[in-house]
């Protein structure tokens, strides 16, 4: 005769189910420990790897920061050469180091801008160009002089509709710099000698609509009437 089978309890289900869950885990880590192994050591590379990255980059900006205080006064006395060079004999890196060194860090793209800044007023403008170009300033100021700068460069080399493109962009970065009237008197200039007559006068006109009381401003209505006949 057969017995009645005995009825499982629910706590007797919860427990068979972890027991067997554990078994499985156990097996399964048994089978690929190698392997999970080899990802744990993989993570804890990458985690510390992260940590010292942002640590080094922390590092580099305050080192950048106090050599850029060092030199800056050079640049800032139109000592543009010594300002690129350094001043070895007083153990003071320049520019071109500053950025050759540190210039991943905050204070290393702002001596990229100074350093661009100081080759196009030595004329080297081919240079100040790349250096511009590779510039990526912290805050709207840095970046609408950025564009600036750039723009300056292709007017000196007689590149006028790009130096007029550039000058546009320079005054459409920030509405509340106080240098888009001129630098969008620069982008008209530019343009007209480009040949680029229509767009020079739709900046014209803009600039005495937009900026009447500044010198621009005044100045726009006779470029308008020079460039209309």
């Amino acid at each position: 005769m057969l017995r009645p089978k005995k009825k499982i309890t629910k706590k007797e289900l919860k427990q068979d189910a972890l027991i067997t869950t554990y078994a499985e885990v156990t097996n399964f880590y048994e089978r690929h420990k190698k392997n999970i192994s080899i990802a744990i050591t993989v993570l804890a590379v990458a985690i510390i790897g992260v940590g010292l990255y942002f640590k080094n980059r922390s590092d580099n900006n305050e080192a950048a920061t106090t050599l850029l205080g060092s030199i800056y006064a050079y640049f800032d006395n139109g000592q543009y050469q010594v300002a690129i060079d350094g001043v070895p004999e007083k153990n003071i890196q320049g520019l071109r180091s500053i950025v050759d060194n540190y210039g991943s860090s905050r204070a290393g793209e702002i001596a990229r801008f100074y350093l661009a800044s100081a080759y196009y007023q030595l004329g080297n403008y081919d240079e100040a160009l790349k250096d511009f170009e590779e510039c990526s300033p912290p805050g709207e100021l840095l970046s609408v002089s950025r564009l600036s700068g750039m723009a300056d460069c292709y007017e000196a080399k007689g590149d006028h509709l790009k130096a007029g493109e550039d000058f546009e962009k320079a005054a459409s970065k920030d509405s509340r710099d106080v240098n888009v009237a001129e630098n969008l008197s620069n982008a008209a200039r530019n343009y007209a000698q480009a040949g680029e007559k229509e767009k020079a006068l739709e900046l014209y006109r803009r600039l005495k609509k937009n900026f009447p009381t500044t010198t621009f401003g005044r100045d726009a209505d006779r470029y308008i009437a020079q460039l209309s006949v």
